[in-house]
C-alpha cells in the first residue's frame, strides 16, 4: 500500500510540474495597421493554459493636426489649426480555448478634432500619428511593445 501511495504522489508531482511548464505565456507576434483613421492592433499570445479568460490592452500614443480649409480646398494665408494629442487604449477579454492560444485584433480609435472653424471653411485633417504602441496581457503582466510610428 506503501509503494502505491508513493507512487501516486511521485505520479501527481510529475503531472504538476507538467502542467505548469504548460502555462508559460508569450507574445507568439504582434503588429499594427492603419485602418483608416483607426489603428489596429493585431496579435498571437501562446502559453496561456485552456480556457482562460485573458484581458488585454492595447495603448498608443495619438497625436493629430487639423486645419482650417476654404471652399477652394486652400488653407488661408492666417490658418487656424489645433493639435490634439493623448494617450488612445482598447480592451476587451478573450478565452484562449483549448490549444492555450489567443490570436485577435483591437482597434484603437482616434480621437477627433477640437477645431471650430469659421463659417465658408472645414475642419480639415493635415496629419495624424500613433507610436509607442503596446499589447498588454493584463492578466499575466506581460507586454509587448511594437516597433514604428503609423502616421496618415
Amino acid at each position: 500500500m506503501r509503494r502505491f501511495t508513493l507512487l501516486a504522489a511521485i505520479l501527481a508531482l510529475g503531472l504538476s510540474a507538467q502542467a505548469a511548464l504548460a502555462a508559460s505565456p508569450h507574445f507568439v507576434r504582434a503588429s499594427a495597421r492603419l485602418v483608416g483613421d483607426n489603428l489596429a492592433v493585431s496579435f498571437k499570445e501562446a502559453g496561456l493554459g485552456n480556457n482562460q479568460d485573458i484581458d488585454y490592452v492595447a495603448s498608443a500614443d495619438f497625436s493629430r493636426t487639423d486645419s482650417c480649409m476654404n471652399g477652394g480646398g486652400k488653407v488661408p494665408s492666417d490658418p487656424k489649426k489645433t493639435e490634439t494629442s493623448d494617450v488612445v487604449e482598447a480592451s476587451d477579454t478573450f478565452k484562449s480555448g483549448k490549444n492555450g492560444t489567443i490570436s485577435r485584433t483591437l482597434t484603437l480609435v482616434a480621437l477627433g478634432t477640437t477645431l471650430d472653424c469659421p463659417p465658408g471653411q472645414q475642419e480639415t485633417l493635415i496629419s495624424l500619428t500613433y507610436s509607442n504602441v503596446k499589447i498588454t496581457d493584463v492578466t499575466n503582466g506581460i507586454t509587448e511593445s511594437i516597433q514604428g510610428t503609423f502616421s496618415k
